[in-house]
């Protein structure tokens, strides 16, 4: 039986790898992305056999692969998330100027159900920041800190862990973050998210001492080296389930949950945007949803003909 590399052209190998450390350097992707795009390039690269070049591959090659994926059971999301992944590394054999065209455009996206995600109501995102951390919580000031950063902030799981004690400017009450492609931007650190990360710094200082480590990064574990964001999700899961939330939440919850309830507050959804970091404002309106009755409330407010 041949061995994976064997499955594979040494070109598309190459091209591969040369992507994915473009992604890595240039555009600063996160591990979970790069691990994604690989899985899905890898399996394309088989599919296409040992003899494959780039430039003799169209897009009719890439509709027999994702029909390939289909016939594996593959849903359409995935289907989609492969397509994704192929149209990302053309575009960047093409900036190389390895092939001419982008075939994966000629491809079109798989139909997916428009399926809205769960938001936490602000009931349940108050009532579990009003109460204590549960006893299961190995490192309670942090864990809350956690909590009130990636809510409070809107921040993502990776610009969480990501964030170092010099990035925290309490003279000016924000926090900068490096968010997705090394892009910075700064968001607010005021009432509860300001107040939970002063008494987590404080005992994480403690902690520091009593292990005889130094790490520049924010949030650590109870050893003292950096936490990751499987660490977090971890944490975010446990808490939220023991306070009685579904067990779906993850840190990527909390975030949508701030830009809901910044928009269904009467937040502007540019202002929003900004605040999460989204290049594009249609990737903001993705992660808001209204109620019909907010939606209502609007009109009856605002259009002339309501009145």
């Amino acid at each position: 039986m041949k061995s994976a590399e064997n499955r594979v052209g040494a070109e598309i190998q190459r091209g591969i790898k040369k992507f994915l450390d473009s992604l890595r350097g240039e555009r600063n992707a996160s591990a979970h992305t790069l691990r994604a795009y690989g899985n899905e390039l890898k399996r394309f690269a088989e599919y296409m056999g040992p003899e494959a070049h780039w430039k003799e591959i169209d897009h009719v090659s890439i509709r027999g692969f994702l029909s390939h994926l289909h016939g594996c059971g593959l849903s359409k999301v995935s289907v989609a998330r492969a397509l994704a992944a192929l149209r990302s590394m053309y575009k960047w054999l093409a900036r190389e100027g390895v092939v001419q065209q982008n075939p994966a455009k000629l491809v079109s996206t798989p139909k997916l159900p428009k399926k809205l995600p769960r938001v936490p109501t602000m009931e349940e995102i108050n009532g579990l920041l009003n109460s204590e951390m549960p006893e299961s919580a190995a490192f309670p000031e942090r864990d809350r800190a956690i909590f009130e950063l990636l809510y409070g902030c809107g921040l993502r799981n990776s610009e969480l862990v990501g964030t170092e004690l010099g990035d925290i400017e309490e003279a000016n009450g924000v926090i900068l973050i490096r968010g997705k492609g090394k892009k910075q931007r700064y968001v607010p650190l005021e009432g509860a998210a300001a107040d939970a990360l002063t008494v987590y710094r404080e005992a994480r200082q403690r902690l520091l001492n009593a292990t005889g480590k130094s790490t520049r990064r924010l949030f650590i574990n109870q050893r003292g080296g950096p936490l990751t964001t499987r660490s977090v999700g971890r944490i975010v899961k446990q808490v939220a389930v023991a306070r009685g939330l579904p067990p779906d939440i993850h840190p990527h919850t909390l975030r949508h949950a701030f830009g809901t309830h910044m928009l269904t507050e009467g937040a502007d959804l540019r202002a929003i945007q900004e605040l999460l970091g989204h290049e594009r404002l249609s990737t903001t309106q993705k992660y808001t949803q209204l109620s019909i009755t907010h939606v209502m409330d609007v009109y009856d407010r605002t259009h002339p003909r309501a009145k």
